[in-house]
């Protein structure tokens, strides 16, 4: 068995960094401690099965024959790896761009002065020729510009920079990034976004949320693009568009959209601005449109773009796997190892009893426990969603609750059931193997 491990306290190059190890090691089980930073905690919340990962207490060490380490070379960073430590026969591995001289005695080592730990895994990973997905592509990316302030810390290299457009050419999401990267804001940059919070204007259209704002800037103010972004996040609209009024000449009109059905870039291409459907800016003279006439010309185009899109009916898995609440463990173990499946939902379609996870079964512990009825072990309050719900508040629903199987109800009965890995699977572009 090959693992891969970091540090305690993990941040966004220590996950990623794992992450990639898993592909660069066939086979190898990525090992994230159970501290780990505010914003990773938040990512694998909602990603945490997308990756072969486990905690520390879930890993047979003596069956571990390999061990990985990555962004670290020292031993007490490590999470419960005492036992391994005291082997004399395990391999070990390190890959680290901290020159600190630990106490990890490798037999192979990876260890260069470079941004970020991600860095030197890419260059493996260009050597090899390998094309990653967005999602890999993306925590990688995420990695990278945390470790080098995006690219802006004295540490950073020009191979730093080289791994960055690697990712991003194989399908990193940058919008993504931003939501799990928190820019420092300075006490200009707060005033701002205070101000922005005393005076926002919302509309509604076909159940999103669109948020206007018209701001006066004294003076200029540098990262307008990630006070915005922070600006929708923080009055939880779906998109929003902020009009800077620069002086009596011009002003500038920032959007941002978190949903696919508001294309934000396309709107703003009618006032000579640009961007893509999440981002994008225009510099408006005052002699074209006044600011107020330039928000209801936004409003106009938001109303005529063609909302469309996909919604839970489109992204869920049909038929329904239902087992009788006295059907043994054992036997339900086998059903999700035959259809390759992590949840069965425990009743009938119209009478929805409970619902048992792959991860339920870590509860038996003693071998009778597998002759032992699904009721004894199933979750009873099972949350259910509508055909019709958005993909993105099914994900927010899967967030707050921290669950991964939601199933769908309509007319009183189950009709399909939507994963985190369905999730995935649509705001990623990743296929199902």
């Amino acid at each position: 068995m090959i693992i891969i491990t970091t540090h305690k306290n993990t941040d966004f190059d220590a996950l990623a960094s794992v992450i990639a190890g898993t592909m660069l090691y066939p086979g190898a089980v990525g090992v994230i401690p159970k501290s780990v930073n505010n914003n990773v905690a938040r990512f694998l919340s909602t990603h945490k099965t997308a990756f072969n990962i486990v905690l520390p207490d879930e890993i047979d060490y003596d069956q571990v024959r390999r061990l990985i380490v990555v962004d670290t070379d020292q031993w007490r960073r490590l999470d419960r790896m005492e036992k391994l430590k005291r082997r004399q026969d395990l391999e070990i591995y390190i890959w680290d761009h901290h020159l600190s001289g630990g106490d990890i005695e490798a037999d192979w080592l990876c260890q260069e002065a470079v941004g970020a730990t991600v860095t030197l895994l890419v260059r493996e990973m260009k050597r090899r020729e390998m094309e990653l997905n967005p999602l890999v592509s993306t925590i990688l990316l995420i990695g990278l510009y945390e470790d080098t302030g995006h690219l802006s810390f004295p540490s950073t290299q020009a191979e730093d920079a080289s791994a960055a457009a690697f990712l991003l050419k194989n399908g990193a999401d940058l919008n993504v990034a931003s939501v799990f990267l928190n820019p420092p804001y300075e006490e200009i940059q707060k005033d701002i976004l205070f101000t922005m919070m005393q005076d926002t204007e919302k509309i509604q259209f076909n159940n999103y949320i669109i948020g206007f704002n018209i701001t006066n800037l004294e003076k200029k103010v540098p990262m307008l693009a990630a006070i915005v972004s922070m600006y929708r996040k923080i009055i939880n609209a779906d998109a929003v568009f902020v009009i800077f009024i620069n002086d009596e000449k011009s002003c500038t009109v920032i959007g941002r959209s978190g949903v696919d059905q508001i294309d934000v870039g396309a709107i703003l291409r009618n006032f000579n601005g640009g961007g893509h459907p999440a981002a994008g800016s225009a510099t408006v003279k005052t002699a074209d449109f006044s600011p107020h006439m330039l928000k209801s010309k936004i409003s106009e185009l938001i109303k005529q773009q063609q909302v469309s899109g996909a919604t839970i009916a489109d992204l869920m898995s049909f038929p329904v796997t239902l087992v009788p609440a006295d059907t043994p463990m054992r036997n339900v173990r086998d059903l999700m190892q035959e259809q390759k499946i992590r949840g069965v939902l425990v009743g009938t379609d119209r009478n929805l009893e409970g619902i048992v996870v792959l991860w339920d079964f870590k509860k038996l512990k003693r071998e009778s426990q597998w002759k032992s009825p699904v009721k004894a072990f199933m979750a009873r309050n099972v949350i259910t969603i509508a055909p019709d719900m958005q993909p993105a508040e099914a994900a927010q629903l899967m967030v707050k609750m921290n669950i991964g199987h939601l199933p769908v109800v309509h007319n009183q009965k189950i009709i399909g059931i939507v994963t985190r890995t369905d999730i995935l699977t649509y705001f990623y572009g990743i296929l199902p193997d």
